[in-house]
């Protein structure tokens, strides 16, 4: 298995013009944020009632979801798992609080639409095809490498 640090460096490959890398530290964790909502948009009465918790955040097929990409990257580095687990829950709560006041599927939709059409741009300007088309475990990379370049102190 590859180190975190191993897929960074392939992942930086195709990400090195300033432009690229700027739009994807906006569309990566749109995209992120995006599919949380969209997956808070599935119906989960089977869960609450499996669960029995009233709890929105949990009972949910985002929050179902998101234990096994934590688990993907605690695999990786415990300290970036924390990292994505902190944006994870900031997802959640946000996209619960959307939903409150709009259709959250339709307004997930669009953000994901949009920031996929501003990824693709980024890779035009690149000159460069994304990673994920050579392993689509890049497309769990690319958050990662966001919050590394966004938050390190490099």
């Amino acid at each position: 298995m590859r180190t975190l640090e191993q897929w960074f460096d392939e992942y930086a490959v195709s990400h090195q013009n300033p432009t690229n890398k700027a739009i994807h530290y906006i569309c990566v964790p749109a995209i992120f944020f995006s599919i949380v909502g969209l997956l808070m948009s599935i119906p989960s009465s089977f869960l609450s009632n499996l669960l029995r918790l009233n709890q929105p955040l949990i009972e949910n097929w985002a929050f179902v979801a998101l234990l096994p990409v934590l688990i993907f990257y605690i695999r990786l580095s415990v300290p970036m798992a924390a990292k994505i687990g902190i944006f994870a829950f900031l997802c959640l709560l946000l996209n619960f609080y959307i939903g409150k006041w709009m259709p959250l599927w339709a307004f997930s939709l669009i953000v994901f639409a949009v920031a996929w059409i501003g990824q693709f741009y980024g890779h035009n300007i690149e000159g460069k095809k994304p990673s994920f088309l050579k392993d689509l475990q890049f497309l769990m990379i690319g958050p990662a490498w966001v919050v590394q370049h966004l938050f390190s102190k490099k």
